[in-house]
């Protein structure tokens, strides 16, 4: 482009970059408008010994947004920046503390930014046991854990220490899974293992299987874990996230390994505070039954009586050596909507063990479940 066009260029744009300089002064006038009403309703919640984060609350506020988005920013988009927006004003309330499966670059911790916004402390844990133990002890407030991968199926271990712990689930999201293979070169020269978790593994079993069948496969506690090692041992590769390959220091040697395409985990929040009603929500359960003939279907029949649709249903042995079994099941609704109050007093007269894990929002639609 000779000189000529360029200061015709910017003369074209100069007085849209003042219109924009002025819509982001007005922009940081309103914002500050906001924050000094956020600091007021903390102030009240203080008052009241209510919690700073509000999910329902959050979840509503978003849902609106999608109503509302006159263009052209997508809504996705819209409600990312209105995601930071409130995690901003939450942090002038009071910090917010949040534990995950670390280290830094795990999709736990993509999965605990994307729902809470980056205005939190985070916590990286070693293990599941230990966001447990962090929520239950109140050295944080809320634990993001992966609990169901599209590929996979269930993280037995989560739903092992649901059953366990006294921890109420409290939110939910979902985010694609783009597996990439690392190393320090960016090639496989002289590498002869790989390492991630042992679900990263599973996930990209047939890609590795073709393309590198003769790499030893090592699982980790986390594919940020994986990265860290192969960031201090030329031999190791790792499966891991573009993100944790910026993170230490490693070069991607192929993108998308995954086997399947759309690839999403969904991942539960977990606390002390139980949510109130948004409008959207499903209820979290544990059930058990006596071994007899029609127990499963006498234990789900209330929930056909009343109109309550169960979304998801998955059994795990009871360990105790006598062939029992435990049943998690999300059904739609807050355990406070009239029909679910009725299901649920139902229930808990036929099983033989009723636990009530948590009323919370669903995702979101730019969050959608698997």
């Amino acid at each position: 482009m000779n000189d000529d066009l360029k200061d015709q260029e910017e003369q074209r744009l100069l007085p849209l970059r003042n219109q924009i300089d002025a819509v982001d002064q007005e922009i940081i006038r309103l914002l500050s408008e906001r924050a000094k009403i956020a600091l007021a309703v903390g102030a009240v919640k203080h008052e009241y010994g209510s919690p700073v984060f509000r999910p329902e609350r959050e979840k509503q506020v978003l849902e609106k947004l999608a109503l509302r988005n006159p263009g052209p920013l997508k809504t996705k988009g819209l409600q990312a920046i209105w995601q930071e927006v409130m995690s901003a004003c939450r942090d002038i309330e009071g910090s917010i503390s949040v534990a995950y499966l670390g280290p830094a670059g795990t999709f736990s911790e993509e999965a605990t930014l994307q729902f809470f916004g980056k205005s939190i402390q985070l916590v990286p844990c070693s293990s599941l046991d230990e966001v447990f133990q962090q929520v239950e002890n109140e050295t944080v407030q809320y634990g993001v854990l992966p609990i169901e991968n599209s590929s996979e199926g269930v993280i037995s271990r989560t739903l092992d220490l649901l059953l366990e712990s006294n921890v109420i689930i409290s939110g939910e999201i979902a985010i694609p899974i783009k597996h990439s293979l690392l190393s320090l070169s960016g090639t496989l020269e002289g590498v002869t293992e790989v390492s991630a978790h042992a679900q990263a593994l599973a996930q990209c079993q047939q890609w590795l299987t073709v393309n590198v069948p003769l790499l030893q496969r090592q699982a980790v506690s986390s594919n940020a874990e994986a990265a860290k090692q192969a960031a201090l041992h030329p031999h190791q590769a790792a499966i891991a996230s573009a993100s944790a390959a910026n993170q230490y220091g490693l070069k991607i040697v192929q993108q998308g390994i995954q086997d399947d395409a759309h690839n999403r985990t969904r991942f539960i929040v977990v606390g002390k505070q139980a949510c109130l009603p948004s409008g959207h929500d499903q209820t979290s359960l544990i059930l058990s039954v006596a071994n007899q003939p029609g127990a499963v279907y006498q234990m789900l029949a209330p929930l056909a009586k009343h109109g309550v649709s169960m979304t998801r249903f998955e059994s795990r042995p009871a360990r105790k050596g006598t062939w029992e079994y435990h049943f998690y099941v999300d059904i739609d609704g807050h355990q406070k909507d009239e029909k679910v109050v009725d299901a649920l007093q139902e229930l808990q007269q036929t099983t033989a063990f009723f636990k009530c894990l948590g009323s919370y929002p669903k995702s979101s639609p730019t969050h959608k479940n698997v």
